[in-house]
């Protein structure tokens, strides 16, 4: 079934822009263009009213932008039955999950999940939390895997499993030798911080303010946009971090960082499955979703 044009109509809806929706459709711009054209010539209407910064439906564009999401809905529908009585399971699979999910928990899955199912396309975004959010509510990915909370009354949230955040410090460091720490003597250490938007962030910031610490109480040195920049930064003896228990395993394995608990707190974080409430579930995304909750998350330092 022709679905293509729909789907690429949809995505310049969503993400406001022809060059977001190209790279979201892994097509060049003149052809989202050139889609939107014919669209447009075939319905004797204009869609989009194009400004300098952002595209936005017209009213005969939002009376198709509904339909059309129908339309795909019940193409999936239709494609997810035939599969199932035929007994193929194929299709494609977009997936987003934050960064330690991403870099730690989901490779292993994703493999296992190739094997038994060849015939499903895989693509797979990475991003800090408020990014997979984004994709989840653009329609860009079928379901995400985050960190920490997430108040969107647009989204179903499922808790998955629990996460404990550490303190981590270099192997040369005064502290290296010590199993636990209380919270406030990190205030007298330079500290890098997660940037804004990361799930870590987010879980560091709230459990910080229930011990009675704010951000501008702590000596902070420096904001990195990943755990692999953190653990590089804290590995040199730049500061101490906050991190996933998940994401310095083996670091502190070949003792390179040594990951300390707090005797009086604990950072603890959820991780979710996240998908929009008006979704319709394709059939590759209902056997991830399968194998996920088959899959353990346990961690072990």
């Amino acid at each position: 079934m022709d679905d293509h044009k729909l789907k690429v109509f949809c995505s310049v809806a969503e993400t406001k822009s022809f060059s977001k929706a190209s790279k979201a459709m892994y097509l060049t711009q003149p052809a989202i263009s050139l889609q939107i054209r014919s669209m447009e010539e075939q319905l004797g209407t204009k869609l989009f009213t194009r400004s300098n910064k952002s595209v936005s439906l017209t009213k005969t564009g939002e009376i198709i932008y509904k339909h059309a999401k129908k339309i795909l809905s019940s193409y999936a529908a239709i494609e997810k039955e035939i599969n199932e009585a035929t007994g193929m399971v194929k299709g494609k699979l977009l997936i987003g999950a934050s960064t330690t999910l991403a870099t730690y928990y989901l490779p292993n899955i994703i493999v296992d999940f190739k094997k038994s199912y060849p015939d499903i396309l895989i693509d797979f975004e990475r991003g800090n939390t408020q990014n997979i959010i984004d994709s989840l509510l653009k329609a860009r990915i079928d379901l995400g895997l985050v960190e920490g909370e997430v108040r969107d009354q647009r989204l179903d949230v499922e808790k998955m499993d629990s996460d404990e955040l550490l303190l981590i410090v270099s192997s040369t460091h005064p502290w290296a030798d010590r199993e636990d720490i209380s919270i406030h003597e990190i205030q007298d250490q330079p500290f890098i911080m997660r940037e804004e938007g990361s799930g870590t962030r987010q879980v560091v910031e709230s459990t910080l303010e229930k011990a009675g610490i704010y951000t501008d109480q702590l000596n902070i040195v420096m904001y990195l946009g990943s755990t692999e920049a953190i653990k590089t930064a804290v590995e040199n003896s730049l500061g101490v971090s906050i991190l996933s228990g998940w994401a310095v395993q083996k670091e502190v394995r070949f003792k390179v960082l040594k990951a300390l608990s707090f005797k009086d707190i604990r950072f603890k974080r959820d991780f979710s499955l996240v998908y929009h409430k008006k979704s319709f579930h394709t059939q590759p995304a209902e056997k991830f979703i399968e194998l996920l909750k088959k899959y353990p998350m346990t961690q072990g330092l």
